[in-house]
């Protein structure tokens, strides 16, 4: 906290994956302020070394250093850690070199598909070799690609992603087609360096390859904005707990990425923008909460690929809202770090809250008697996170089962958390 009632954002996730992954392709040096310090980022980071980028110490406070290059083959296996953000991405990006590359993960990555990414670099022409069903490890030996217009079974942010630093990479025009908008981190960016990247439609990007070879733009300089998913955790937080507004300063407002707030408007939470400005080629804004009591809402199919993340920490606020939640399709919650949706229900229902998964379904009745007993995180961030939130409410005694997971994508989580509680 720097004054009463205000906190600043941890620095977005997503776009320091890609920041650090564009300008490692990147010939000159950048400098990236406010990167995200975390276990998910610092996997990024150690890949791209390992593949021949230059990046000076990550600390917190200081800007990044990058010094990229065409990349080269690896002496070792690529290790992503429990990052399915660098694996996704950095298939894309190597899908455009003449070199084989093994890419490796923690356990729980190990669980998490791939196919959704390797097929289309597969249709492209990647040479992709599987080790085990639909995950890591794996080796990709890229080069010649051909075009593609590529219609993606489910809205992926990291697949469309891939499939445009494989454009990219191997300079040929690509097209991808979702079912629903996912965030376009990487088109901003890629507009921000001058690559050419259109919509003919929300749900449609079109990115024009280069004539010549892509050595990056001039020298510049990227400012990582708030990441408004783990700004979620202090708004949620401060709706549960507090009698006084809270102010979560420099959020990054992509429309793609604030679902969650038209959710907290509808469960009856005072949501509004302060200091609307933009930041590197995203609009960022103060977000200002001012509790009011909570009622539950239906969120519907075409809203989940704009708040997956936030589903977690919606799901405990419901369970503290009068009347029932339902999030509808919901089904990409099971193939995250963990089974998320399992362990949203089963951990509410150890709690004493009325939960049920049906089908891709999540009903959630939410009440206000005293909840107390353990919860088992599985490791997951998210998770971690979201019941630790719960575990401030009042009439409300639980106990983790590990603090650890958030440094996965939030660090200073736990100390942030405690500010909040001492000033709303």
């Amino acid at each position: 906290m720097n004054e009463l009632g205000a906190i600043k954002a941890p620095a977005d996730k997503s776009i320091t994956h890609r920041a650090l992954i564009l300008a490692g392709l990147n010939r000159h040096p950048v400098l990236l302020h406010n990167a995200l310090i975390s276990e998910d980022t610092r996997s990024t980071a150690r890949v791209l070394r390992q593949l021949g980028v230059r990046i000076s110490p990550m600390r917190q406070g200081s800007p990044a250093r990058i010094v990229g290059r065409d990349l080269r083959a690896p002496s070792g296996t690529l290790k992503c850690g429990n990052s399915g953000t660098t694996a996704r991405l950095l298939l894309g990006a190597l899908a455009g070199f003449q070199f084989e590359a093994r890419l490796n993960g923690d356990a729980s990555l190990r669980l998490r598909p791939m196919r959704r990414v390797t097929r289309p670099l597969q249709d492209m022409g990647a040479q992709i070799k599987e080790e085990r069903e639909d995950g890591l490890p794996l080796s990709i030996r890229g080069g010649t690609l051909q075009s593609i217009r590529y219609k993606c079974p489910v809205a992926s942010a990291q697949v469309k992603s891939a499939i445009l630093l494989a454009g990219l990479t191997a300079r040929v025009p690509v097209t991808v087609v979702e079912p629903a908008r996912s965030r376009d981190h990487t088109e901003r960016l890629f507009r921000f360096l001058g690559l050419d990247v259109r919509h003919p439609n929300p749900t449609e990007v079109e990115f024009v390859a280069p004539r010549v070879d892509w050595q990056g733009a001039a020298s510049f300089e990227l400012t990582v904005p708030g990441d408004p998913s783990s700004s979620a955790f202090l708004l949620a937080a401060a709706a549960l707990m507090g009698k006084r507004e809270l102010t979560v300063q420099r959020v990054c407002v992509n429309p793609t990425r604030t679902g969650y707030l038209d959710v907290l408007r509808r469960m009856g939470a005072e949501v509004v923008l302060e200091n609307e400005s933009e930041c590197g080629g995203e609009p960022v804004a103060d977000v200002v909460i001012r509790p009011a009591e909570l009622t539950g809402t239906e969120v519907l199919a075409g809203e989940i690929p704009g708040l997956i993340d936030e589903v977690p920490v919606l799901a405990v606020l419901a369970a503290r809202a009068t009347g029932e939640t339902v999030f509808r399709s919901v089904g990409e919650l099971k193939v995250k770090e963990s089974n998320r949706l399992q362990s949203i229900t089963l951990n509410l229902r150890s709690l004493g809250v009325q939960a049920d998964a049906s089908g891709d379904d999540l009903h959630i009745c939410g009440t206000d008697q005293p909840l107390s007993g353990r919860i088992e995180t599985g490791g997951d961030h998210r998770i971690a996170m979201a019941f630790a939130v719960l575990g401030k409410a009042p009439r409300v005694q639980l106990k983790l089962s590990e603090t650890l997971s958030p440094g996965v994508s939030y660090p200073n989580f736990h100390d942030d958390l405690r500010a909040v509680g001492v000033h709303v």
